[in-house]
C-alpha cells in the first residue's frame, strides 16, 4: 500500500547519494577556485598584520609599565630620602628642645635656691632683730 507520492527506499537512497555527490563536487570546485587562494592569502596577510600590531602594542605597554615602575621607584626613593631628612631635623629639634628644657630647669632650680637663701636670710634677720628687741626690752639698753 505505498502511495504514489512517497518514494521507496531505493529512490530515497539514490537521491541522498546524488545530493552528497553534488555537495562534494561543489566543495571541490570551491577548493579549486583561484580567487579562493587569493582571499586566503589576503586573510593571512591581514592576520599577520594584526598579530604584528598586537605585538607592537604589547611591547609599548610593557615599555610604559617599565617607565611607570621606574618613576614609582624614583618617587619612593625621594620620599624615603625626604623622610630621613625630616626625621633628622625632628631629632635635632627634639635634642635642642631637651637641652633648652634642661637649661631652663637648671636656671629655675638656681633661682629657687637663691630665692630660698634670700628668704632664709631675711627670716634669720627678722629673728635676730626680734631677739635683739627682746633683749633690749628685758635689760633696758
Amino acid at each position: 500500500m505505498s502511495s504514489p507520492h512517497s518514494p521507496d527506499l531505493r529512490d530515497r537512497q539514490s537521491s541522498a547519494a546524488a545530493a552528497k555527490k553534488a555537495l562534494l563536487e561543489k566543495f571541490r570546485q570551491a577548493a579549486e577556485d583561484p580567487t579562493r587562494a587569493e582571499r586566503e592569502a589576503e586573510r593571512r596577510g591581514i592576520h599577520e598584520a594584526r598579530e604584528k600590531r598586537m605585538a607592537e602594542r604589547e611591547a609599548e605597554r610593557l615599555k610604559r609599565e617599565a617607565e611607570l615602575e621606574a618613576d614609582r621607584q624614583r618617587l619612593a626613593a625621594e620620599a624615603e630620602r625626604k623622610r630621613l631628612v625630616e626625621e633628622a631635623a625632628a631629632e635635632k629639634a627634639r635634642k635642642e628642645a631637651a637641652e633648652l628644657a634642661s637649661l631652663i630647669a637648671v636656671e629655675e632650680a638656681e633661682k629657687a635656691t637663691k630665692l630660698a637663701a634670700e628668704q632664709k636670710a631675711a627670716r634669720d634677720a627678722r629673728y635676730a632683730a626680734r631677739k635683739a628687741a627682746k633683749k633690749v626690752r628685758r635689760r633696758g639698753y
